[in-house]
């Protein structure tokens, strides 16, 4: 009976869970399709991309420009017992583009803007806003979930860009300032290390990222409880789930792409 039991509750939490995921792509096929039709509402656009991309460049420099100070720290203390303290240039830079970069700017995003929309999503349902719009012949979708979704694609690959800019910076002050090392050699073994398939890796990572960040914190928000109680669960399951999501799709996206780029 323990076992019939077990398996009950093993299927009926995949069932669930297999029902949540048919619903939230129905929901994105939804907002993406919105958008496509007309009126088109580019100043939601704009209002998402500053509140999203705008708002966090300063927590997205800051946090970049200790992150290379830190590698550059790191990488010069395990490559001078090689007698390799030339490469940390080319260490600090590869690890930001190809993966610190894009995964640090997405997770920092996710705290300040994917927590927010999915609260300000989550009290719009609870004090019925949205069915206010709907009364007004407005669809929600199009007008609050396409807006965000679309300049969380556009803004994660610029803040990434600021990210790793500001990371390269923060690392060569650090190496050259502090280290002792030379900067000609340090920019030149960074600039010869550097590939355009690094550099389209980070762009792919962070649009993925961007992308699936803001379909979660909106489809999280638009579908929360009711109560205060609900608002708080949504976006706490927003940030868990937006984080782990991207933390695994990293994982694929990296394999994938570096078995492709060495084929």
């Amino acid at each position: 009976m323990p076992v019939v039991t077990l398996f009950e509750f093993i299927g009926r939490l995949l069932i669930n869970r297999l029902q949540a995921f048919g619903l939230a792509v129905i929901f994105l096929w939804q907002a993406l399709f919105s958008f496509c039709r007309p009126p088109f509402r580019f100043n939601l656009v704009l209002t998402q991309l500053r509140m999203i991309g705008v708002n966090s460049t300063l927590v997205i420099a800051l946090i970049g420009l200790f992150t290379g100070a830190v590698l550059a720290v790191q990488a010069e203390y395990t490559l001078s017992k090689f007698g390799a303290s030339a490469y940390t240039g080319s260490a600090v830079a590869l690890s930001l583009i190809r993966e610190l970069g894009p995964v640090l700017t997405a997770l920092m995003v996710i705290g300040r803007a994917g927590s927010a929309s999915t609260a300000e999503l989550g009290i719009m349902k609870i004090t019925e806003q949205i069915d206010a719009l709907r009364s007004m012949a407005i669809d929600p979708i199009k007008y609050l979930i396409a807006p965000r979704i679309i300049a969380g694609t556009i803004a994660m690959p610029l803040l990434a860009a600021l990210f790793i800019t500001v990371g390269i910076w923060g690392g060569y002050i650090v190496s050259v300032g502090l280290l002792g090392l030379s900067s000609g050699t340090f920019m030149s073994i960074m600039e010869a290390a550097v590939s355009e398939i690094d550099i389209y890796s980070g762009f792919l990572k962070s649009l993925v990222f961007g992308f699936l960040f803001s379909w979660v914190s909106c489809f999280k928000g638009y579908h929360c409880g009711f109560g205060a109680i609900g608002v708080n669960k949504a976006t706490t399951q927003s940030v868990v789930t937006a984080s782990v999501s991207i933390l695994v799709v990293d994982y694929f996206l990296t394999s994938i792409l570096t078995r492709v780029f060495l084929d």
